[in-house]
C-alpha cells in the first residue's frame, strides 16, 4: 500500500537535504518532484495542484530552527497537509438508529457484499451488537448465496425473499423482521452495475426513500484509481451519502482515490479493506495513513491489533511458564496463532517504522507459518511440552511426518531454544525480585 508514492516522495525530500535554509527556488523544485509523484499515484490533478501550493506557502512562511533541518521541516508541513486532506479525524459510523440502518452503495466488483460482511462482524465481535444483513440485489442468485455463507461464516442472520423481485418491499421487510427479532443493526447490500445507469440510481435512491437508512457508505474499489474519484462524485451527486469505504487496499494500488476522494466529494473515508480475510477491515485514521505514506509506520495500529488478541489471564500464565523456563511448543503455537489472527503479515510489518522501504521487494507469504506449524503439528504431545527429549530418530520421523526434512527441523528447534533464552532473560529483567527470592 503506497509503496511507490512513499519512495518518490522520499526521493523528493532528499532534494532538500544538505541545504542551509528554506528558499523559494529549493521549494518550486521539491514541490515540483512531489506534484509528479502525487499525479503517477493517480491523485486528481485539480487535488495535487493545490495540495502542492498550500504546502509551498506553508513552507515559505517558515523560520527554519537551527535543530531542524530543512528537509525535515517539509516532512513536517507534507505530513500535517496529507492528513488535513485526508480528513483530519477519524470520522465514526453512525448507529443511533432502533434499529440502525446502514445502506450500501457502489458498483458491481467493488467489494461491496464482502464489506457488508465483515462491517457486521466488526459490529458484532467489537461493538456487541446484534446486526442482520440483508440481500437485496435481486438481479444476481450468486450474490444473494454469497451474503449467505458469509452470514454462515460470521454467525450473523441474513434476510432474503428470494421469491420478490421488488428490493424497496425486501427492505422494508427486513426492517421489520429486525425490529421483530431484536437486531439492532441492519446492513443493507444493494445491486450494483458495471457501470453507472438511470435504473441502478433510481432503485438505490427508492431503497433510501423507503427506509430513510442512518447511514449511507459508498463502497468503492481502491484500485481503480482516479475512476473510483469520478464514480464517488456520481454517487454522492444522487445519493448524498455520508461516507466512503476503500476496498483493495493491499494489492498493487497507487493509493490516488484515498488522497482525492475526501477532497472531491467533501465526505469522509470511514474505512478501508486490507486484505481477504472477513476481519481485515480497519477504521480510516487520516492520521495514521499519512504516518505510512511517509514512511513513518503505523506503530498505534500495531498495537491496537496486539491487543484485540491480548487475554490477560493467557499472558499471567505464560509469564509464569516463561519464569519458570517452561515455555513449550504448544505455548509457541499458540503465539503463532495470535499473530496470524492480527492480519496481513507484510502489512503489519510496514506498520514498523522504516520497515516498508526494507519490504519493498520481499514477498511474504501469509502462510510463512505453514512450515513451522506442520512441525509442531508432526511431534506427539509429549516431545512438545518436552523438547529436550527430541533426539537423532525422533527428529527424523517429524521431518518425514511434516514434509520437511532434518535441516529444517534443526533450525527450527535452535530459533525455539533462542526464543526461550531471550523471553526468560526479558522476563527476569522486568521481575529481578521475584527472580532472587526463587533462587533462595
Amino acid at each position: 500500500m503506497f509503496e511507490n508514492l512513499s519512495e518518490r516522495l522520499e526521493r523528493s525530500f532528499k532534494l532538500l537535504k544538505g541545504q542551509g535554509r528554506i528558499t523559494e527556488i529549493n521549494v518550486a523544485e521539491t514541490l515540483k518532484d512531489v506534484r509528479k509523484a502525487l499525479l503517477d499515484a493517480d491523485v486528481n490533478y485539480k487535488v495535487a495542484k493545490k495540495f502542492t501550493d498550500d504546502v509551498k506557502e506553508k513552507a515559505l512562511g517558515q523560520n527554519v530552527l537551527t535543530a531542524i533541518k530543512p528537509n525535515e521541516l517539509m516532512v513536517k508541513i507534507v505530513h500535517d497537509e496529507l492528513t488535513r486532506l485526508m480528513g483530519g479525524e477519524a470520522t465514526e459510523i453512525n448507529l443511533k438508529g432502533s434499529p440502525a440502518l446502514i445502506l450500501m452503495s457502489g458498483l458491481q466488483g467493488s467489494g461491496k457484499t464482502t464489506f457488508s460482511g465483515k462491517l457486521a462482524k466488526m459490529l458484532k465481535e467489537k461493538r456487541g451488537k446484534r446486526p442482520l444483513l440483508v440481500a437485496c440485489d435481486v438481479y444476481r442468485p450468486a450474490a444473494i448465496e454469497q451474503l449467505k455463507i458469509l452470514g454462515e461464516q460470521i454467525q450473523v442472520p441474513v434476510y432474503t425473499e428470494e421469491d420478490n423481485k421488488n428490493p424497496v418491499k425486501i427492505a422494508q421487510n427486513a426492517v421489520k423482521f429486525a425490529k421483530l427479532h431484536g437486531n439492532d443493526v441492519v446492513i443493507i447490500d444493494t445491486a450494483g452495475r458495471l457501470a453507472i445507469d438511470n435504473q441502478m440510481m433510481d432503485e438505490i435512491s427508492a431503497i433510501r426513500s423507503a427506509v430513510n437508512p442512518d447511514e449511507i457508505l459508498f463502497v468503492v474499489d481502491a484500485m481503480t484509481g482516479q475512476d473510483a474519484v469520478n464514480t464517488a462524485k456520481e454517487f454522492n451527486d444522487r445519493l448524498n451519502f455520508n461516507g466512503v469505504v476503500l476496498t483493495k487496499l493491499d494489492g498493487d494500488t497507487r493509493g490516488g482515490a484515498a488522497l482525492s476522494i475526501r477532497a472531491v466529494v467533501d465526505k469522509p473515508i470511514k474505512f478501508i479493506g486490507t486484505g481477504e480475510k472477513l476481519d481485515a477491515v480497519d477504521p480510516f485514521y487520516p492520521r495514521r495513513m499519512a504516518d505510512r505514506i511517509l514512511g513513518m509506520g503505523d506503530i498505534v495500529s500495531l498495537v491496537e491489533k496486539a491487543q484485540e488478541q491480548y487475554d490477560e489471564e493467557e499472558a499471567k500464565r505464560l509469564q509464569r511458564k516463561i519464569a519458570k523456563n517452561q515455555f513449550d511448543f504448544n505455548d509457541f503455537l499458540s503465539q503463532i496463532h495470535q499473530i496470524k489472527k492480527m492480519g496481513n503479515l507484510k502489512d503489519l510489518a510496514s506498520m514498523i517504522p522504516g520497515m516498508n522501504k526494507t519490504l519493498k521487494d520481499i514477498d511474504i507469504d501469509d502462510d510463512a507459518f505453514k512450515s513451522i506449524e506442520a512441525i509442531i503439528f508432526s511431534m506427539t504431545p509429549v516431545e512438545r511440552t518436552n523438547p529436550a527429549i527430541l533426539n537423532g530418530s525422533r527428529r527424523a520421523r517429524i521431518a518425514k511426518g511434516s514434509g520437511t526434512n532434518v535441516a529444517e527441523v534443526n533450525k527450527l528447534l535452535k530459533q525455539f531454544e533462542e526464543t526461550r533464552k531471550m523471553m526468560k532473560l526479558v522476563t527476569t529483567a522486568k521481575f529481578p525480585k521475584k527472580a532472587m527470592m526463587k533462587k533462595r
